[in-house]
């Protein structure tokens, strides 16, 4: 099934703990870095590959003003997603439910985000997006509870709860569109009170899944908070890297594609194992780095790396990755070879890139063509590979 996958931006609270700090405006309305804070969540959304658009549900009262507002900022920086902006209500919950209310037909999924947690990353939504099953009715971010909890009333200790299983909630919340409707329903018709939707889904007794969240992900809440601002936080800026290899047949190390052997295949010429697929994604993350190409790092003169394992060569490369901020969101090889015939191959080197990726399959893509019996890889003289790999980096 083709999902679409929108978001709903919640800017339209009262914020009025922090209101003496800020001389009554509202939180997600303070600048920072030159734009109202609820842009930030905008901008982080929209360098996730798979989002189609943002609900953004502001106070009735301001909805003009900040249409307004949302004009010049796309102008300035258009984020390349469809932008709508909406009236909310007086609860949290009757502002989602107004911001379901806009998504079009086709949506199929939803991140429910808190525009006062501005500072999480492409990398959490990835991550909840590859945590959501069909099995699953949501999938939300938690981090540990490291303080000692306490029950209490009247200023009295009743209990202390066992920290080991505790877990604090954070935002961006991932759900299947039709179930937050019906929950919604529900919840208005009964007369529930909720804190998030998460909460919603416990109360109709259905089952929320867990990943880690981010501890850079703090909700700006208290005048202490504010703090936090002042610290200069990047946002990552969306970046992509192609890569291109070449091996010619007739040398003496068995074919290796994504990491798998392939057995009945030609020998390949080459100073490494020759895993021409794994060399040219190489190539593509060190261009998103601007490092150069794999020869610059692992030169064919080297010794150290006769006969060496290309995913041993990913993994260091990888590592200067994470170095360098860099989060991968998505990643499209084609193999170009008259032989061998590699479609009973892809899914299997599918999953083993993802795996030395730390992805999930469904961000990793394997084609397999030939070219018609055209040029060398027509004459069945080697094989070529191209890769394309996007992503995001957080830049000092």
């Amino acid at each position: 099934m083709t999902h679409s996958l929108w978001t709903i931006i919640l800017a339209a609270g009262q914020g009025s703990r922090l209101a003496p700090a800020t001389g009554g405006t509202r939180k997600q309305f303070l600048h920072h870095e030159g734009h109202p804070l609820y842009w930030r969540s905008v901008l982080t959304m929209s360098a996730v590959p798979a989002l189609a658009g943002v609900v953004l549900v502001f106070p009735a009262q301001e909805l003009d003003l900040r249409s307004a507002e949302l004009e010049t900022l796309k102008n300035i920086a258009d984020p390349g997603v469809r932008i709508l902006a909406v009236s909310g209500g007086d609860r949290r919950q009757d502002s989602v439910r107004l911001g379901l209310a806009a998504l079009p037909r086709d949506c199929t999924r939803v991140l429910v985000h808190d525009s006062a947690r501005p500072f999480f990353t492409p990398a959490l939504v990835q991550a909840l997006l590859a945590g959501l099953t069909d099995e699953d009715c949501g999938v939300i971010p938690v981090i540990p509870v490291t303080d000692t909890i306490k029950q209490v009333e009247n200023n009295l200790v009743l209990s202390t709860l066992a920290r080991e299983t505790l877990r604090a909630v954070q935002t961006p919340q991932l759900f299947p569109v039709d179930l937050l409707r019906r929950v919604h329903e529900q919840a208005l018709t009964e007369d529930w009170t909720v804190t998030d939707d998460a909460s919603m889904f416990e109360r109709a007794g259905l089952t929320i899944r867990t990943v880690p969240g981010e501890t850079a992900n703090l909700k700006i809440t208290t005048p202490e908070d504010l703090r936090v601002l002042a610290t200069h936080t990047p946002l990552p800026v969306p970046c992509t890297g192609f890569g291109y290899d070449v091996h010619a047949y007739g040398g003496n190390r068995p074919m290796v594609l994504g990491g798998m052997p392939i057995a009945g295949a030609p020998f390949v010429k080459a100073h490494s194992d020759g895993d021409v697929l794994l060399h040219a994604l190489c190539d593509a993350i060190l261009g998103c780095l601007g490092l150069g190409d794999i020869g610059d790092h692992f030169p064919d003169s080297d010794e150290r790396f006769e006969n060496i394992s290309s995913a041993i060569l990913l993994s260091e490369v990888m590592d200067k990755a994470r170095a360098s901020g860099l989060c991968l969101t998505h990643v499209d090889l084609t193999v170009i070879a008259q032989t061998p015939r590699l479609t009973p191959h892809k899914a299997a080197i599918r999953g083993n890139v993802a795996r030395l990726l730390e992805l999930s399959d469904q961000q990793v893509n394997v084609k397999a063509t030939t070219e018609e019996h055209l040029g060398f890889t027509g004459r069945k003289e080697g094989i070529k590979a191209v890769a394309v790999v996007t992503g995001t980096r957080t830049l000092p």
